[in-house]
């Protein structure tokens, strides 16, 4: 299993990424993560670090379908590649009801259904010559796209089983992947005679025994402990959880050793149990640690647990 880092926050200033990004040219992480940014957009500020000289891998977990049309997606993916010398993961995700229907005046008729004609669009694209179809892309070489699907519950991940590279999962109890996620991707692959992708994780962390797990747990995943989505994921897992009540979800999260705290060694024993699980790759998460005692904290936190890693994989 490889152990990789978040940046966790919307940058405004692409410069803040840089000692993220210095922990993967240095050997410590396999590859820097962004999720969706509304502020500096996710995959400029990855070109604008790779201009800097930290041509690292790079992935996203996950940018949202409705913002950009699959053109668009395998054109930055593919320029990623070729910007940074290494294969790029164009994590995807369907975004909210909500959030579709106010860009396109109404909700996807089904996510999943989108997903799957979204995904196999830019596969279409990324392919030799395009692969057919009316539109097609220039030829140009470059390291490769993997293309990955954000997953919490059955049916997207039976769908990225048919058509991602990759299935990434946030906030997912390791137990949870195994049981739940795992055999719908493999059913959906061996529906579509396609290869089980691979599974990426991105799992909240915090170290230092002065600090409180159950207030910056809140700090770092309030927002998603508020979304029917994923709090019917946890509920799925096992987790007593209710959309409305974050707070008491966050203190679920650290009981439930999802939230993983401690010593940097007791957070790598718990990394461990996501490779266990059948977890290819574990993104660690500090958003509590940056939000609530900044950047300096955060990456020191991300190093020591790195360094804790290697020394228990040695």
């Amino acid at each position: 299993m490889r152990v990789s880092v978040l940046y966790p926050l919307m940058p405004t200033d692409p410069e803040s990424l840089a000692p993220f990004a210095a922990l993967v040219r240095d050997g410590g992480a396999a590859r820097l993560w962004q999720g969706q940014s509304l502020s500096a957009d996710t995959q400029q500020v990855f070109a604008y670090l790779a201009g800097r000289g930290y041509r690292v891998p790079v992935g996203t977990s996950v940018v949202l379908m409705p913002l950009r049309h699959p053109m668009e997606a395998a054109i930055q993916s593919r320029s990623l590649a070729l910007f940074t010398g290494h294969p790029t993961v164009l994590g995807l995700g369907p975004a909210t009801p909500d959030f579709v229907a106010g860009l396109h005046g109404k909700p996807y008729d089904s996510p999943r259904d989108a997903c799957l004609a979204y995904l196999r669009e830019v596969r279409r694209l990324l392919g030799p010559q395009g692969d057919g179809g009316s539109v097609r892309l220039p030829p140009l070489a470059h390291p490769g796209v993997e293309t990955g699907l954000g997953v919490l519950r059955p049916a997207l991940a039976r769908a990225a089983g048919q058509v991602a590279d990759a299935a990434i999962s946030w906030m997912t109890p390791h137990g949870y992947v195994q049981d739940t996620l795992l055999p719908a991707m493999a059913k959906g692959a061996a529906e579509a005679g396609h290869p089980v992708p691979r599974v990426v994780t991105v799992v909240h962390a915090v170290e230092r025994p002065h600090r409180n797990p159950y207030r910056l747990a809140y700090t770092a995943a309030r927002a998603h402990l508020a979304g029917l989505h994923y709090t019917d994921m946890l509920r799925r897992a096992g987790l007593r959880v209710h959309h409305r009540r974050p707070d008491l979800g966050a203190r679920a999260l650290v009981d439930a050793g999802v939230f993983l705290h401690g010593t940097p060694r007791e957070i790598a024993a718990g990394l461990a149990e996501y490779g266990r699980a059948g977890v290819d790759e574990v993104v660690v998460n500090v958003a509590g640690v940056y939000s609530d005692h900044g950047r300096e904290d955060a990456v020191r936190d991300l190093r020591e647990i790195l360094t804790a890693w290697r020394e228990a994989e040695s």
